[in-house]
């Protein structure tokens, strides 16, 4: 049990940060930064099964039944982000992401015997409820153990590889659902596996990742938080001596009260948390109602038959996937601030004039792919930034639940997006290009007030320790906080 009267002085932050990159942060990104590969290979596997789910010979659902499996999925998501997101504050984030990912693999693994439509739901709503419990845990984890100065580059790769999920997603579903291979009640059993195959791969190496030291350190667990960056220390190259200066001092905590949470959210640091809602909101509408969509608007604008939009996708991905790669290590050296704002609104800006050439009938179903892969290859950082962002600029203590809470926000009015755009674009038979101007236009402005309000409040957190971003709550003194 925690003594909460005891102060903890201890260099473990500042031992942290004077790293190198080391094979023991490469195994970290590999075994934690799996989460954003399942979820994309998730999204992208349902989407590509419902049709086939349709069919007498499988599950023969109706559309209404294949989109509330979608929708659930996102229930638990947003579900599994609360619950778990509260659980790695209190219970530490090394039991959590083991949970998760144990949770994900068995719940998707069981997806693939499905025999009826209640227990597919029930299914995808225990594996939403494990990815969305993934990513509090995760990106606490990760943000707490990578030195400052990779800080930001990290995030945003690891961010970014949701794409390379889409990616494999595509190509597994393409082989796996071709009829001439596979008989349709077994393909689309198979795609539900892919995911938990991965799973099962990293589950070894995953359990080798210690717990973070940070979380120790304010759980008064010192001796073990020493005994994890020793871990982390073995194998790295020659480490500069530690400034006794930089040691830190906190009082030990067993646990934060929901109410400490939302007094730190909400009346000390007010401007953050509007900065961080507005990043995730921002980009969660984009990205589902672009996202979703697009195989609407190649089949009823450029009349690109069904079996082609793969293709397309698949470019869209690639470049999603290199946006947060390419340009992630600028977010260390030219800074948080003039990146973050930079991607948001080139991004927005970059959308409306696609939109544009779009309502003028100029474009080809390949030069509109074009286009929004150039867009989306720096939407694509911009949005990779908002996790970042969500998950660095909060107290210790609250960080897991901060990111929680900004994603639940996100998601749910990000869910949205779909709705408003396939409405915008009506039925094949009189598509009308104007109306989805608007709606282009109108994600494009949501973008560039997010880049405007990053320009203007956004934090410099670029090679800084954690603890100076924002002190843990044990050293915070009373007062309004920005």
């Amino acid at each position: 049990m925690t003594d909460t009267t005891r102060m903890v002085r201890s260099l473990v932050p500042a031992r942290i940060d004077r790293l190198s990159w080391s094979p023991f942060h490469t195994r970290m990104v590999i075994a934690l930064g799996i989460a954003w590969v399942l979820d994309g290979l998730e999204i992208t596997v349902a989407s590509a099964v419902g049709p086939i789910l349709q069919r007498a010979d499988t599950l023969h659902l109706d559309s209404y039944q294949v989109g509330l499996t979608a929708t659930v999925y996102l229930i638990g998501q947003v579900t599994g982000s609360l619950v778990f997101g509260d659980l790695s504050d209190r219970l530490g984030r090394r039991k959590l992401f083991l949970v998760t990912l144990g949770l994900y693999l068995a719940a998707s693994g069981l997806t693939a015997l499905s025999w009826d439509f209640w227990i597919l739901l029930v299914l995808r709503f225990v594996a939403g409820l494990g990815i969305g419990g993934e990513y509090a845990a995760i990106n606490s984890a990760i943000d707490e153990m990578i030195p400052a100065r990779y800080r930001g580059r990290t995030d945003l790769a690891v961010n970014g590889t949701y794409w390379l999920g889409s990616i494999i997603g595509t190509l597994g579903t393409y082989v796996l659902l071709d009829p001439d291979l596979l008989a349709s009640d077994v393909g689309w059993r198979l795609g539900f596996l892919i995911g938990p195959l991965i799973a099962l791969a990293v589950w070894p190496l995953r359990r080798r990742i210690p717990e973070s030291p940070r979380w120790l350190l304010l759980h008064g667990r010192d001796k073990e938080a020493e005994d994890a960056v020793a871990e982390m220390e073995d194998g790295a190259r020659a480490l500069p001596p530690v400034d006794p200066a930089r040691a830190i001092e906190i009082r030990a905590q067993a646990r934060t009260p929901l109410t400490t949470v939302a007094r730190t959210l909400f009346r000390d640091y007010p401007t953050r948390s509007l900065l961080g809602a507005t990043l995730m909101i921002s980009q969660s509408f984009l990205y589902n109602a672009i996202f979703f969509t697009y195989a609407l608007v190649l089949t009823h604008f450029y009349d690109v038959p069904d079996h082609q939009t793969p293709k397309y996708l698949f470019a869209f991905a690639v470049g999603n996937l290199l946006g947060p790669l390419l340009l992630g290590r600028f977010f260390d050296t030219i800074g948080r601030k003039p990146m973050i704002s930079g991607t948001y609104l080139v991004s927005g800006v970059l959308l409306a004039v696609s939109g544009f050439l779009f309502d003028a009938g100029v474009l080809t179903a390949t030069t509109q792919t074009v286009l929004w892969v150039i867009v989306f290859f720096i939407a694509s950082a911009a949005a990779s930034s908002a996790y970042l962002t969500v998950s660095e600029i909060f107290p210790l203590g609250v960080r897991a639940r901060a990111i929680s809470l900004f994603f639940a926000i996100g998601q749910l009015v990000g869910a949205a997006g779909p709705t408003v755009f396939a409405a915008l674009i009506g039925d094949q038979a009189h598509p009308d290009p104007t109306r989805l101007l608007y709606g282009y236009l109108f994600a494009a402005a949501i973008m560039i007030t997010a880049g405007l309000l990053e320009a203007f409040i956004g934090v410099k957190a670029e090679g800084t320790p954690l603890e100076e971003v924002a002190a843990p709550l044990s050293r915070v003194p009373g007062g309004t906080r920005t």
